[in-house]
């Protein structure tokens, strides 16, 4: 995979990636109580269709590194590797809450019925994240495949994430900010990380117009 092939699929599959997480996360907040079997069913499918694309754009990420500079394809693979087990963690967790909303004769909630989640969704995903968003800033500043504010904010991103870690000693009530499974530590951190990969992924395909050009055989001769 060239260099130029490489930006387009990893901005393409930011972006849609970013887009369905966007959709599904205000799909929580619909609802005081428990939500229609229908509203967690559509949201977990949005979900699940964003995490195929962001294990698109992980893969594709690992290429374009390898492209830009061969020398840090550790990092890409690192990166590709700790989102990989991001996208797993989160799929494993909707399986889950599919499966007991399915299950149910009667409407549940299942950010606080389905206990296996809490930590999945909570302390387990910031952990996994924090460690795919360190890896991608890394292969950004390094390799300066992208504006510095990627990198930089990766990094930021990670240490945010970070703080939310030890949230599991905080109970399981969604309505908490800073719970095992609290809007703070699921949904706002789904969110923010939702409008940074967008940034990312429209960067990353525009860098590819940027620099189409250079390898035009007109300026080769």
């Amino acid at each position: 995979m060239n260099e130029t092939v490489a930006r387009r699929l990893t901005g393409l599959a930011g972006i849609a990636s970013a887009a369905a997480f966007i959709v599904e996360v205000p799909l929580y907040f619909i609802y005081s109580g428990p939500p229609p079997d229908s509203n967690v069913l559509a949201r977990l499918l949005i979900g699940i269709l964003g995490l195929a694309f962001q294990i698109v754009f992980v893969t594709a990420f690992r290429e374009l590194v390898k492209a830009v500079n061969p020398a840090y394809e550790w990092a890409g693979t690192a990166a590709f590797a700790t989102g990989l087990v991001y996208s797993t963690i989160i799929l494993v967790s909707s399986g889950l809450e599919a499966g007991a909303v399915i299950a149910a004769d009667h409407p549940i909630d299942p950010t606080i019925t389905v206990s296996g989640t809490y930590i999945l969704y909570g302390s387990i995903s910031r952990l996994m994240l924090a460690l795919f968003l360190t890896t991608v800033g890394y292969g950004i500043s390094r390799t300066n495949l992208l504006p510095r504010w990627t990198g930089r904010s990766a990094f930021v991103l990670a240490g945010v994430n970070l703080v939310f870690v030890p949230s599991l000693f905080f109970g399981n009530t969604p309505a908490h900010f800073y719970a095992a499974n609290g809007w703070g530590t699921t949904a706002l951190m789904g969110a923010i990380f939702s409008y940074w990969m967008l940034a990312l992924g429209i960067s990353t395909y525009r860098s590819a117009t940027r620099r189409a050009p250079a390898h035009s055989p007109a300026l080769q001769h």
